[in-house]
């Protein structure tokens, strides 16, 4: 058969039929789930009430107080339930053991009229365990909205007002905040009760269960928080999941022995080499100034990121200067460090689809690069507008508008709602223009194919971005980030990924390297896998934060999952390697080859085969069973992951995007001065993330852990233990590598991006007017 009527050859339909039969099995879960999340969500009660009757706060002011928490970005200084950041507390565990200890205190008062710790260790024993009774106890009535507390949790929410009041306004009391962040006596008392509802969450068990609405989380022995026999069990079963999922992909993997890169031996490369003789568009070349902004986006989003680490070690200043402290407090530069994260990340892959787009449809609409020139002013005004409101909106500035053009408060989803809805009207248009440009290519043969699931990849961008609007700043929190992580891991970690996966296909199909049936399948088998876990698996964020158990035992299993694709992707890190070398090779020999030309984005994707391996598999798997996430969550652990998760793959995806580009934009005169950026940059890149992981990130996690395990998650997340010893000393190491990574990493690959886009050089493949026929 010729390589001609093999390319012609159909795929089997159950490829297809693969992923939608996975689709409709995944989000059936996960839609059942998300159903049972809005009936078993902690209950906000009407009145809440002490023992005598008297009225403590209302359900009003319940919501109010949570409305405070995400207007003053808390979630961006500490974490409720376990998520949000990681230099102030959580303010539930810092709730609840204050709590015991207060309520522990007047039983030991009220039987032997001496404070709790002048009894005898009998004594004590006896009043810790009335003390957890009280607390476990739910006297929450549904049939009147009523909840009763115990003289304990209402002597503690009596005084915890003056605590808070004091933490969030005195000097030097939060870390990373100024003084009178909130000053407000009414914003305080309704801080107060929120704090209050959500840790009573975290205490009191479910109806007729033995484990609370939060699974037992935190961790605090002196108030009976353990784990719950479910977690163990759980744990147990993901394993069994794991090593079942590895070896029957691994057993089919080695039965047909065609998938991967490298397809069926006879499925080869086109015959024809791939030279540089496509000629770009104009749209194609009005992508060079989304890649200036990927650079500037991604140099001031590592900047923020060293001012966060700094905050880690000196808390209360910024290197003696107050006046920065002020202007950019620590939740201001986390907010910032995420969004820009997320923004310059998705505007490399929207630039990477805009720019095959015309290569994969065959040819360029009429107008389209008016309409990716507008979309280009309509990005800017979404990512400037954004972060300019969240500065008005942290600094009080926004009053009764801070949700719609503010800081919305939810991690990793701060924008303020109204760009929120310009950033799902501007995926919109892009989804257009992808559609104009891939239309032509959908119903032609031996191509169409890979043409439309680059157009469905695509169209999972904005639909799945639409959870970010289904909720409000007074949904129940359970409810809140059960649809918060619909947008962080379907959309961040699902979706993206896919579209991703189809661009590199494209990439590779257009410099040679595969077939368009090579291409086509792979992008089919990695959706499969990818999907398989990660639809179910998105519950593993959910274990602690109001779910029940059958969330728990879903998202364990299918989270193991996860890890399968990953594992393959080292064979897929391997085949880079081996194509990074014959391009280099080819480079020598064949110096107009395609491929030879895009050795540093092959490179790239050897780095994120790598990370995903290691930052996802890896230390993703570590944390994600629901026995290690009960005592881990919230902790260094979890930025470690999220630093080689994160950067490691969709960073490196999108730089790896934005070198194809650039190389594509440039001729060979032009590309010999921006390569010198590009090599530096790609191993001071690796380096860097290599240290911090090596140096801080990982040994500082487990440091962490070790204290959860000894003391209680409290004991673990407040600042006295961030402060000293060990831990503190590898916080101040990790300058070694955010120094290599900035320098030696980001300001080559932000210098030769700039140098490339906004200095236009000419000539060479960037030079063309009209689009020659791709390679095959």
């Amino acid at each position: 058969m010729s390589d001609g009527d093999l390319e012609r050859r159909p795929l089997s339909p159950w490829w297809r039929h693969g992923v939608i039969l996975v689709m409709i099995f995944g989000f059936s879960g996960l839609g059942v789930v998300t159903a049972l999340t809005y009936r078993d969500a902690p209950p906000i009660p009407g009145r809440v009430v002490d023992p005598a009757g008297d009225l403590l706060f209302t359900g009003e002011e319940v919501e109010q107080g949570q409305e405070i928490f995400f207007k003053h970005g808390l979630m961006e200084h500490g974490t409720l339930w376990g998520h949000g950041a990681y230099l102030g507390p959580d303010y539930t565990a810092e709730y609840l053991h204050r709590e015991v200890e207060i309520a522990r205190d007047g039983v030991a008062r009220s039987r032997y009229g001496q404070p709790f710790a002048a009894l005898p260790a009998d004594a004590q024993l006896l009043v810790s365990g009335a003390t957890q009774a009280e607390l476990k106890a739910n006297r929450y009535d549904p049939a009147t909205g009523a909840l009763v507390f115990s003289q304990g949790e209402a002597d503690a929410f009596r005084q915890l007002e003056a605590y808070w009041a004091d933490y969030f306004s005195a000097p030097n009391r939060a870390p990373g905040l100024p003084a009178k962040t909130i000053a407000d006596a009414t914003e305080l008392r309704r801080l107060n009760a929120f704090f209050s509802w959500a840790t009573w969450a975290t205490v009191t068990n479910r109806p007729g269960k033995a484990y609370t609405y939060t699974n037992n989380w935190p961790y605090d022995p002196e108030a009976g928080n353990h784990p719950s026999t479910e977690a163990y069990v759980w744990s147990a079963l993901s394993l069994v999941s794991l090593l079942g999922g590895l070896g029957l992909v691994l057993l089919i993997f080695g039965k047909y022995h065609f998938l991967g890169w490298h397809g069926e031996e006879a499925d080869a490369p086109p015959s024809r080499p791939a030279r540089a003789a496509v000629l770009l568009t104009p749209s194609q070349r009005a992508v060079g100034k989304y890649l200036a902004v990927v650079a500037v986006l991604f140099l001031l989003q590592t900047l923020v990121g060293g001012g966060l680490a700094h905050y880690r070690v000196e808390p209360f200043s910024f290197y003696g200067l107050d006046a920065v402290a002020r202007l950019f407090p620590y939740h201001l530069l986390r907010t910032f460090h995420l969004q820009l994260a997320i923004f310059w990340i998705a505007t490399a892959w929207v630039a990477g689809g805009l720019f095959l787009a015309p290569w994969a449809g065959g040819g360029e609409p009429p107008r389209q690069k008016l309409g990716v020139d507008v979309l280009f002013w309509a990005l800017v005004v979404v990512v400037f507008g954004s972060l300019g409101g969240e500065v008005l909106s942290l600094g009080g500035r926004l009053d009764r508008l801070w949700f719609w053009l503010g800081h919305q408060g939810s991690e990793y989803l701060d924008l303020g709602r109204f760009w929120q809805l310009l950033l799902a009207a501007g995926l919109l248009f892009w989804l257009f223009l992808m559609f104009r440009a891939l239309r032509p290519a959908i119903h032609k043969e031996g191509k169409g194919e890979i043409s439309a699931l680059f157009l469905y990849a695509a169209t999972a961008i904005p639909v799945f971005y639409l959870p970010a609007l289904f909720y409000g700043p007074r949904t129940n929190f359970a409810i809140i980030d059960n649809w918060r992580f619909w947008i962080i891991h379907l959309w961040v970690e699902g979706f993206f990924e896919l579209f991703a996966t189809v661009l590199v296909a494209i990439m590779f199909r257009h410099i040679g390297l595969v077939s368009t049936r090579t291409a086509t399948r792979l992008v089919y088998l990695d959706a499969i896998l990818f999907l398989v876990g990660g639809i179910m698996g998105t519950g593993h964020h959910w274990y602690f934060t109001g779910q029940g158990t059958l969330n728990m035992g879903l998202a364990a299993c299918f989270s193991a999952l996860e890890v399968v694709p990953l594992t393959l992707l080292t064979l897929d890190a391997s085949g880079f390697i081996q194509l990074g070398k014959g391009t280099s090779r080819q480079a020598s020999s064949d110096p107009d080859n395609l491929a030879a030309k895009q050795k540093w984005a092959i490179y790239f994707f050897i780095a994120v085969g790598v990370w995903n391996f290691i930052g996802a598999g890896i230390f993703g798997f570590l944390i994600n069973t629901p026995i290690v996430s009960y005592y881990e969550v919230g902790t260094v652990l979890t930025a470690n992951h999220g630093h080689g998760a994160m950067f490691g793959v969709f960073g490196m995806l999108g730089l790896g995007v934005l070198v194809f580009c650039l190389r594509a934009l440039q001729g060979d005169a032009a590309w010999r001065t921006t390569e010198k950026f590009v090599r530096v940059g790609y191993w001071g890149l690796n380096a860097g993330l290599a240290l911090m992981m090596l140096v801080d990130l990982f040994p500082a996690g487990v440091l962490q852990l070790w204290d959860v395990l000894q003391h209680g998650y409290w004991h673990a997340r407040r600042l006295d233990y961030a402060m000293q010893g060990l831990f503190h000393r590898l916080e101040w190491a990790r300058a070694a590598g955010d120094t290599v990574f900035l320098v030696l990493g980001v300001l080559p690959i932000a210098a030769g991006t700039l140098r490339a886009t906004i200095l236009r050089p000419r000539g060479g493949e960037g030079a063309g007017e009209t689009l020659a026929p791709g390679p095959g």
